[in-house]
């Protein structure tokens, strides 16, 4: 939570000291707490002061006009800063705008409006965004199924997708935790909850859900979405007019050639897979690749694409690190097979020895939407259970600042592209 929330009307022109801004550094060695640093970034913007996003200098650093407050926010929050004089802010500008080196500046105008998609009810998992989003004092809305179908959405700017499974199969968790007290208890909750909202079938809401979702992003939202929520969304889209799920999941057997059923042209990222029928296999489709990968986990890492600032700010921006290489993490949903992603997907992160895709992003309409796979970039298996990962301990994970990158990619100056 926001310790406290200035207008900086009057600030800005009785604190500002003259030919000084402050930098934060987003380097290695520059700054102590990375996922803090975002915070304060968005905190900025809350207090309408735009901020200047450095990509690929020093890591992605921030910048704006000196102002007290924002030094005293930093400290309190324990983000490294750098104050600077004219003289060295014309430097930094320089050094950009030079065409060998690939850096850009965007600027971020307004702090967007977040929207995290889970169940009300407790869950035996975590979710990445939320906590990241809570350690870096971002504040945030949940939302669920009857935010969504009663058209809520338009009310935020940017919106993730918990662990989810859009399919109506409860997770595919039935071999091993059907008689578990959690699953037996939001199995019962998802369909009262389904009734309640006219739907026969959880896989129906899911579905009218699914379809919100993308008429949202159609019109200009962004989307990120992590671990099952990424491919079981696609899938979901995919079996618009077929039944993919087992009576045990809806009370009836899976449609007759369900398979040949598919509408590929409804996906965002994915086509030509296959969907995992048996109830009894905890996998989804042949989009994931946890179960096939043969790496182990002290050799798991991913890469980064190193895109040109100048000429392709929004992936940049998404990429923005201090390092391009990030360890692997699994979860439901790990990896995507890239011989299944539609050739119009933009690949930002891949393990190339095994041929899969780890971080990927499109666009759709006016808006967007970004597939990270895995479920916790600083617990490499984290199982149902666990206890949630501490990220006071991580404050410089490289993997979790591609989530606040996504966090803070609504806020910047939309840019004509160049031809």
């Amino acid at each position: 939570m926001i310790r406290q929330k200035i207008i900086f009307v009057f600030l800005i022109s009785l604190n500002l000291s003259f030919g000084q801004s402050i930098l934060i550094p987003m380097d290695l060695d520059g700054q102590k707490n990375h996922l803090k640093a975002y915070g304060v970034a968005y905190w900025i913007l809350q207090n309408k002061v735009e901020v200047d996003w450095l990509l690929n200098y020093r890591g992605g650093s921030f910048m704006c006009n000196f102002i007290e407050e924002i030094e005293k926010e930093c400290i309190y929050r324990g983000v490294s800063y750098e104050k600077l004089s004219t003289n060295q802010v014309n430097k930094i500008l320089n050094t950009i705008a030079s065409p060998q080196n690939n850096f850009d500046i965007v600027k971020l105008e307004k702090h967007p409006k977040i929207a995290v998609y889970s169940p009300k009810n407790k869950q035996p998992w975590d979710d990445a965004v939320t906590l990241v989003l809570e350690y870096s004092e971002i504040p945030y809305d949940v939302i669920y199924d009857e935010e969504i179908l009663n058209n809520l959405l338009p009310l935020y700017d940017w919106l993730h997708l918990h662990h989810e499974d859009f399919t109506g199969q409860y997770g595919k968790f039935y071999r091993s935790f059907k008689n578990a007290p959690w699953y037996v208890e939001q199995k019962n909750i998802f369909e009262n909850d389904a009734q309640k909202q006219g739907f026969e079938k959880v896989s129906k809401q899911k579905l009218s859900v699914v379809k919100k979702i993308k008429e949202y992003t159609a019109g200009g939202g962004f989307l990120f979405a992590m671990c099952s929520a990424t491919d079981t969304y696609d899938i979901a889209l995919s079996a618009q007019e077929t039944d993919i799920c087992e009576y045990m999941f809806d009370g009836d057997p899976i449609e007759k050639n369900a398979q040949d059923k598919l509408k590929f042209i409804e996906t965002f990222a994915f086509e030509n897979f296959e969907i995992i029928k048996d109830p009894n296999i905890y996998e989804y489709s042949n989009i994931d690749v946890t179960q096939t990968r043969k790496i182990n986990e002290d050799n798991d890492f991913f890469t980064l694409f190193e895109f040109s600032a100048k000429w392709d700010p929004v992936p940049t921006m998404l990429c923005q690190n201090h390092t391009n290489i990030i360890k692997g993490f699994i979860g439901q949903t790990t990896a995507f097979n890239k011989e299944l992603i539609k050739s119009n997907v933009l690949i930002m992160g891949e393990n190339k020895s095994i041929n899969e895709a780890k971080y990927i992003h499109g666009e759709f309409g006016k808006g967007t939407w970004t597939f990270y796979g895995g479920h916790d970039p600083e617990d490499y298996k984290h199982r149902i259970g666990d206890p949630k990962t501490e990220l006071a301990l991580y404050p410089n994970s490289p993997g979790y600042r591609l989530i606040l990158n996504n966090i803070l990619f609504p806020a910047a100056k939309k840019k004509k592209k160049k031809t």
